[in-house]
């Protein structure tokens, strides 16, 4: 509201909240750090999880940063922008969550001390914005290249990306089945490995332990054969797909038949009879004995299925009809009188078997299957949810390197020579912008102090013995948190694709950036019929941080 000659001129709606310049940054700054603290404790092999009761009462139990930031009920405008910082980690590299959040939150906190000094929120932008493309290029400088068919170290990034997890008991076991998943479903484009996550499905049952979870080189599909007269069994399968109902179409235009004899209705319904038997027929004649609808099938054609000894199953997703294609070779029909035995797939095995109680159906033993499944159990439904985010973390690992194929060493290293590193760049640039890249080193030194930190170690104590044996034994020397002393990451086997670590410090700097621009808050005043459950006036950010 503005006063001219007397008369107040009314700008903004009556109950908006405004911050404006140092009051919102500082705000903005704090949402963003509470964000990044809240995670912290989780990074790395010792890192703690969190439990996370939503309004139904429904349990999370996790240390992934994008779940547990996907499950909190978020409200402040900053602190969603950290939540956004690790949905593109997982997006983009699949691991690193944490840490890009940790980073961020860092980052934010060094460049409040720079304010703090009256240094303009301009200089430290540019210096972070400088120190972000600097630290890209030494992480390329310092990445190792790693050949496609060396299972090992892709299997020692897979371990790397479960330590931590629920799941990290079998974790040499569950690395080697994710890899293996990568391995099998990545193809070769122009000379260049290209892996479709998609190909790669996740089911799940609870029962068992986590090492009964098994790699199908097939699809699994959580269905049941519809006629208890078909076999559950067959070996040899030729396998169709079709994608429209097996039951008798009903017109596209309106229609009226009518019938005033009985001699009709039994020609109509001896019709009708005809039509579903020569689609089973058909599916005879082209040499299939198992059938996957993605419609329903009549009784009756389940009936004839079931006298011509074909396992058929109904209803199936069309995302599972497409792994099917791609596992089995088949080509999905729409229309059954165009099939052909050209279109058919080929399995060693189709059989219906109970897992956990309930009747899945497992199609097994495909030539080259470009799509597979891998089969998750454990104890309980919590155990089963984190030993399946400790895989999607460990297939997307592999992704990045069967993909990049470079990797670095983890366990902090990349993050203190990135610091050192840093350090010299300042002193080249100089000026004001040297402050701003100097604290971005400084930031990056949260990573390897907060692994030490979630171990019981004396962070303080600890970073400076690793940055002494860093730079002297070389760029692969990080914090072991095991032993709590200095040592070479890439003979531990901890590593990381070099896709993780990049992304991470890219988002992280993208989003301090962007948090640092903001001068002004203006909040508008909540809906009225908020206010009538109870919740008056505008949204106040900042007493949710209090």
């Amino acid at each position: 509201m503005a006063q001219l000659a007397g008369q107040p001129v009314v700008i903004l709606p009556e109950g908006t909240q405004r911050y404006v310049g140092r009051d919102a940054q500082r705000l903005n700054i704090l949402a963003a750090r509470i964000i990044a603290e809240t995670v912290r404790t989780t990074l790395g092999p010792k890192g703690m999880d969190k439990m996370l009761v939503d309004s139904l009462g429904d349990i999370v139990i996790t240390n992934d940063g994008a779940t547990i930031l996907d499950e909190m009920d978020i409200q402040h405008p900053a602190a969603k922008m950290m939540v956004e910082v690790a949905k593109t980690q997982d997006k983009e590299a699949g691991d690193g969550t944490t840490t890009a959040v940790v980073i961020a939150g860092e980052l934010l906190r060094k460049a409040e001390e720079l304010l703090d000094q009256n240094i303009h929120p301009s200089i430290v932008i540019k210096g972070y914005a400088l120190a972000a493309e600097k630290a890209q290029e030494i992480l390329d400088e310092i990445a190792k290249d790693v050949d496609v068919e060396d299972v090992e170290t892709l299997k020692k990034a897979a371990v790397t990306a479960i330590t931590g997890k629920a799941a990290e008991e079998e974790r040499e076991y569950l690395a080697g089945i994710a890899v293996e998943a990568v391995r099998q479903v990545a193809e070769k484009i122009d000379g260049k490995y290209k892996v479709d996550l998609d190909n790669i499905k996740f089911e799940k049952k609870e029962g068992g332990s986590v090492k009964d979870t098994r790699l199908i080189r097939g699809v699994v599909i959580d269905k049941e054969v519809v006629h208890p007269g078909m076999p559950k069994r067959v070996e040899g399968a030729k396998i169709a797909l079709i994608n429209e109902a097996l039951e008798v179409k009903e017109t596209e235009t309106d229609a009226e038949i009518r019938i005033t004899s009985p001699e009709q209705l039994q020609a109509f319904l001896e019709q009708e009879e005809k039509m579903l038997r020569e689609m089973v027929e058909k599916i005879k004649e082209v040499g299939a004995n198992v059938v996957f609808v993605q419609k329903g099938i009549d009784d009756l054609a389940q009936h004839y299925l079931a006298k011509y000894g074909i396992l058929a199953v109904r209803r199936v997703k069309k995302s599972d009809m497409e792994k099917l294609a791609k596992a089995t070779g088949a080509k999905i029909v729409t229309n059954v009188r165009d099939l052909t035995s050209e279109d058919l797939g080929e399995a060693e095995l189709v059989e219906q078997r109970k897992v956990a109680g309930e009747n899945m159906i497992f199609v097994e033993g495909c030539r080259n299957p470009k799509a597979v499944t891998i089969l998750i159990r454990g104890g309980t439904e919590h155990v089963v949810d984190e030993v399946e985010r400790a895989l999607e973390d460990a297939v997307k690992v592999s992704k990045d390197i069967i993909e990049d194929g470079k990797i670095l060493a983890a366990g902090g290293a990349p993050e203190i020579e990135l610091a050192i590193r840093l350090d010299e760049y300042a002193k080249e640039v100089g000026g004001k912008e040297a402050l701003a890249i100097e604290n971005f080193a400084e930031a990056l030194k949260i990573i390897p102090r907060t692994l030490a930190e979630n171990a019981g170690l004396d962070p303080i104590e600890t970073l400076v013995k690793v940055i002494a044996a860093h730079k002297e034994k070389g760029s692969t020397v990080g914090v072991d948190v095991f032993e709590g002393e200095p040592a070479d990451m890439m003979e531990r086997g901890v590593i990381a694709p070099v896709r993780v670590t990049k992304q991470a410090i890219k988002s992280a700097s993208e989003a301090a950036i962007m948090i640092l621009r903001i001068d002004d808050v203006i909040a508008a005043s909540k809906l009225e019929k908020d206010k009538e459950g109870g919740k008056g006036g505008s949204e106040d950010f900042g007493s949710d941080l209090d």
